[in-house]
């Protein structure tokens, strides 16, 4: 008795893109697959057994605003009964539909350290952009003014200050590599207080205010959760010394943006790079787009040309250990 092929659900898209290559990876004739755009034209059920989520089904939408392709792709996810397997492109794994399928019994799992080098090369940048003074800079240079940094304008040296940076997951070790470069010092802040390298030191969570006085730079790369959600707030700003940096490559909602307007605006904050935020898009209202000492990025720390790639090997290997029976990489579940 012949067995049926698996049958992967994914965008027409990435079928294009990736569709022999993943057949490749399968005996010939053990593969099959379905296209969110033709599964959601239907009335009845998607006979998928797996899925790959790629970057241009959730790439344009935000958690405050689905496009039609993520919304139709999650319709059809919903209604694949036999639906074992989820690979996502990006490292964090928020969105409700996510735990609903685990609810489900479906494997979730992500593409985290894909993006570890390019968020860390985001996060290197603005620390360095940050430091030099190259938001004043710029603004200057709008002005028609000519603005030494000279005397008490004149920047500090990197060698010597103090990074605290809470997560230490792929991207916050690559953070921390880059940063010792720089000959600064590193304190990793993380669920458990083990050491981790190439930290100076490593805090639990709830430790995080005991080494912010320290901090002349906070750096959030850190997944969202109880234990993170609002730990960048007025209490931990002040516990840091007048004139820090801000830096967030994590979730918006990890800050309490008010908070951070306000200690930017008061100069207790020097300066800020913030890819993310609590409600995307940014309101066009937000005064963080007329700081002149703020860096907006509209949540693209990650994005290369080399990204999906990265991502896509990272489905291969998945789809080798799935069919092998043995462990996923990145299962969400794992992650607690």
């Amino acid at each position: 008795m012949n067995t049926p092929p698996l049958k992967l659900l994914l965008s027409r898209q990435a079928l294009r893109t990736w569709g022999p290559r993943i057949e490749a990876a399968v005996p010939s004739g053990g593969l099959g697959f379905v296209t969110a755009e033709e599964a959601v034209a239907g009335d009845g059920p998607c006979d998928a057994d797996f899925a790959f989520m790629t970057r241009e089904v959730t790439g344009k939408s935000s958690k405050n605003s689905q496009t039609p392709e993520l919304r139709d792709f999650e319709i059809v996810l919903r209604r694949s009964p036999k639906l074992r397997w989820l690979q996502i492109h990006p490292a964090g794994a928020e969105r409700p539909i996510y735990r609903e399928l685990r609810d489900r019994g479906v494997k979730v799992t992500t593409a985290s350290g894909a993006t570890a080098v390019t968020v860390s090369h985001s996060a290197l940048g603005a620390v360095i952009a940050l430091n030099r003074r190259f938001p004043l800079l710029a603004d200057a240079q709008r002005r028609h003014a000519w603005e030494p940094r000279l005397g008490e304008r004149a920047p500090r040296d990197l060698a010597g200050q103090c990074a605290v940076i809470v997560g230490l997951g792929p991207i916050g070790r690559n953070i921390a590599a880059l940063l010792k470069m720089l000959g600064m010092k590193v304190i990793g802040a993380r669920r458990s207080p083990e050491p981790v390298a190439p930290c100076d030191r490593t805090v639990a969570y709830d430790h995080l205010h005991d080494v912010l006085p320290e901090a002349d730079w906070l750096i959030l790369c850190c997944p969202a959760s109880p234990l993170t959600r609002g730990i960048a707030n007025t209490a931990a700003f002040a516990a840091m010394p007048a004139g820090g940096h801000f830096v967030n490559v994590a979730r918006g909602e990890i800050a309490v943006e008010r908070d951070v307007i306000a200690a930017l605006a008061s100069g207790h904050l020097a300066g800020a790079y913030l890819d993310v935020f609590e409600r995307e898009p940014l309101d066009p209202g937000s005064p963080l787009w007329d700081m002149p000492n703020v860096l907006v990025s509209p949540h693209t720390a990650s994005h290369s040309l080399g990204q999906n790639e990265a991502i896509f090997e990272i489905f291969l290997d998945n789809l080798a250990r799935w069919r092998d029976s043995r462990k996923l990489r990145n299962d969400v579940d794992d992650l607690g």
